[in-house]
């Protein structure tokens, strides 16, 4: 399964993409900004391609998706949450139907996660 994010708009406080499986649009996507340096917590992870797992998360307890070996951060998760404030540089997942903020979050992240629980194919994230 093939997920690509691309990133369509860059505030000052956060970022606003298009999440895509497999070539089709899915959601829209809430991150922290892009930054130079980073700051732990409100940063956005840098572009590029990565594995992505499903395993046991120990902050919120559940099966949940995890990218692997993003460069310069640890335990970056896909999961729902409506504002900057709940990314602490993970990628949520909604509708960007509020400016910089996301709707029916918790729903769309369940479908997301079905269709990963799902697959029996290797999950991989293109972001830019």
């Amino acid at each position: 399964m093939k997920i690509t994010l691309k990133r369509i708009a860059y505030r000052p406080t956060y970022t606003i993409g298009k999440l895509y499986i497999d070539g089709k649009y899915f959601c829209d996507t809430l991150e922290d900004t892009k930054r130079e340096v980073k700051i732990m917590h409100e940063t956005c992870i840098p572009a590029g391609s990565y594995q992505v797992t499903v395993n046991m998360s120990n902050r919120f307890k559940r099966l949940m998706p995890l990218l692997l070996n993003v460069p310069g951060f640890e335990g970056i998760r896909i999961h729902n949450g409506s504002t900057a404030a709940h990314t602490s540089g993970c990628i949520l997942v909604g509708k960007n139907s509020i400016v910089g903020q996301l709707t029916e979050s918790k729903a769309t992240f369940e479908n997301l996660f079905k269709l990963l629980q799902s697959t029996k194919d290797k999950i991989t994230i293109e972001i830019s």
